[in-house]
């Protein structure tokens, strides 16, 4: 089982960076590959970054490339979503996920966090 929990989001100006974080629960983080997705209004969920168990792997939506990295910190158990060059589409509430090696569902999900770019 594990808890996630996501923080940093807030209003931002178009042009401009946010950091999100997630802390996970658990003594077995480092086993889990993590992802960032998100949900403007009215949209489906998306996916924005992944990167796998032991950080050595990312990957990311094209649009979001060059633009967001996604890191984590296997010491603390948090996953972290660096945003540069925000848009107003980037607005949505963004939330963090794991998935246990070898599986190819996202079992655990945090509550999410809002940002909102400004034109």
């Amino acid at each position: 089982q594990v808890q996630l929990i996501e923080s940093g989001g807030g209003l931002v100006q178009a042009g401009g960076s946010l950091t999100l974080s997630c802390a996970a629960s658990g003594r077995t983080f480092s086993s889990y590959n993590m992802g960032w997705f998100r949900q403007a209004p009215g949209k489906e969920r998306e996916f924005v970054a992944s990167i796998n168990y032991s950080g050595g792997s990312t990957y990311y939506t094209d649009s979001m490339k060059g633009r967001f990295t996604i890191s984590r910190d296997n010491a603390k158990n948090t996953v972290a979503l660096q945003m540069n060059s925000l848009k107003p589409e980037d607005t949505a509430v963004y939330y963090c996920a794991a998935r246990a090696r070898g599986s190819l569902d996202y079992a655990y999900w945090g509550q999410g966090t809002q940002v909102t770019v400004s034109s």
